[in-house]
């Protein structure tokens, strides 16, 4: 019992190729070449020799390119229009390029995406990646064609998958396209949220209290007015991430190496571009220079520009809440959260604002994974920006952190939120901020002597006014109405001689 316990608690710690080895002797293998040598390949496996390398030679992140449906999506699409542009021009046979759709077509739906084992951060520029497409998709071709895994003379990965493309074209199209549609899924959770923050707004909109500036008291607005300013800040955001995601839709397809179209035929970029507009139903157009665009990375460092932005508000959001719930006794405590858990393994009864908290914690790492988009960008040499890996790879994060967060936020904070109106209407019954609102009747000055002697004495300016005859009880009644304190009214005709 205790040797089990020994080797489960250090399991991690023993090396791979050592598990490897076991694993090896229960494995039937294939053996395949490349520029390297040979290579075993479990028999049963659709992916390659270049695929099995980089299974060895990347172990990073721990995230896996099959964990990503929808880059696999992007991959097969990318690679479907191509096989279309290709049989087009002449480049493969229609045998060969059906062959090659169908595979496509299968990975789209959701099949084989287990044999994309590879860590979704490499070097190579993503070459290990778009290899892995091309092996996965030319052995699932051949069986569509009735030959074995790994008889690649009837449909190479490189000569036949591969045809007229490069790494540095497939594979920053195939994040183009499952960006896009990440942008497309996510918009949902985003206006689901804002969605919510409206209705609290409609319902909060009776609801009386005191606006702050600087963390002091301001003037009076309602409870509804706060929680509609969060829903049209993020609104706004709504915009601003779909004019970035639209320039996901161009791509350089056809520039294969470096932008020179080295290796294709003539009429090839054309033909895939409007495979690709076939095959997604987009307006996908190509880029004006391929040489500029093949080093390129300005569209994904512009949606992650989107995504801080973003989190900054979502990041001010969570903390007005936090302070208009802060209490229950000796803070704002304007508002409740939903209690979803106990707070303190010391403090009985209290309670903390866990879900604001988390979602604050979501936008630092959006805030912080732009950080490393910038820098991968920043590193792009001469005609290829090698660094794509991790900004895919951060890119994607930064969206699923955002959605999980947003849904979160949503269902056990927002929708659960409830007023505490009496507390709102104490505030501002108490708050020096109402005299602001007797500028317009008694004057700056007069309304700066009522402040300070209210400030001294602790008393409410509202008696104060009545005391030193400034306005009559049945003025001062009307000048400090809801209605007369959150919007703009004239109240000049109230004016008197000072």
């Amino acid at each position: 019992m205790i040797i089990t316990g020994f080797l489960c608690i250090f399991a991690n710690r023993i090396p791979l190729h050592f598990i490897e080895c076991n694993d090896m002797e229960n494995t039937k293998y294939r053996t395949e070449t490349d520029l390297l040598g040979t290579h075993m390949v479990p028999v049963d496996a659709y992916y390659g020799v270049q695929t099995a390398r980089a299974m060895e030679n990347f172990r990073i992140s721990g995230q896996k390119v099959s964990e990503y449906p929808t880059f696999i999506k992007g991959i097969a699409i990318t690679k479907k229009a191509a096989a279309m542009a290709n049989i087009e021009v002449g480049m493969i046979s229609k045998e060969q390029g059906d062959a090659i759709i169908k595979a496509c077509d299968r990975l789209i739906n959701g099949e084989f995406h287990d044999q994309f084992p590879i860590d979704m951060i490499q070097g190579g520029a993503g070459t290990s990646t778009n290899m892995a497409a091309n092996e996965v998709i030319a052995n699932i071709a051949l069986e569509e064609m009735g030959f074995p895994k790994g008889d690649y003379e009837h449909c190479s990965p490189n000569d036949v998958v591969n045809a007229s493309q490069s790494t540095n074209d497939a594979y920053p199209c195939a994040i183009h396209i499952a960006m896009f549609l990440e942008h497309n899924a996510f918009l949902p959770h985003l206006n689901n949220i804002i969605d919510s923050l409206e209705k609290k707004s409609k319902e909060f909109a009776h609801i009386i209290k005191m606006g702050r500036t600087q963390l002091q008291d301001a003037v009076p607005m309602t409870l509804g007015q706060t929680f509609g300013g969060f829903a049209a800040s993020l609104r706004g955001e709504v915009n601003n991430l779909n004019l970035a995601a639209r320039e996901f839709l161009t791509v350089n397809m056809g520039a294969t190496a470096i932008g020179t179209g080295i290796c294709s035929k003539p009429g090839y970029s054309d033909a895939c571009i409007r495979a690709l507009c076939q095959v997604t139903g987009w307006r996908i157009r190509l880029a004006d220079n391929l040489i500029e665009a093949t080093s390129a990375t300005s569209c994904m460092i512009q949606y992650s520009s989107a995504l801080k932005r973003l989190a900054l508000k979502l990041n001010k959001i969570c903390n007005d809440l936090r302070l208009l719930n802060s209490g229950p006794r000796c803070g704002f405590n304007e508002i409740h959260l939903p209690e979803c858990q106990p707070g303190s393994s010391i403090m009985p009864g209290k309670v903390n604002p866990v879900i604001p908290e988390v979602m604050n914690q979501v936008c630092y790492k959006v805030i912080g994974n732009d950080m490393t988009i910038t820098f991968a960008s920043d590193n792009g040499q001469l005609e290829l920006n090698v660094m794509e890996p991790v900004i895919a790879y951060t890119l994607f994060e930064s969206i699923h952190l955002l959605e999980n967060g947003l849904d979160t936020l949503r269902t056990l904070c927002i929708n659960g939120i409830r007023a505490n109106e009496k507390r709102c209407r104490e505030l501002v019954e108490h708050s020096i901020g109402i005299v602001t609102m007797l500028n317009p009747i008694i004057g700056y000055k007069q309304s700066t002597k009522i402040a300070k002697e209210a400030n001294e004495t602790d008393r409410g300016v509202y008696e104060l006014v009545l005391e030193h005859g400034l306005l009559t009880k049945e003025q001062l009644d009307k000048v400090l109405q809801p209605e007369n304190m959150i919007k703009p009214v004239d109240l000049g005709k109230m004016k008197i001689d000072n």
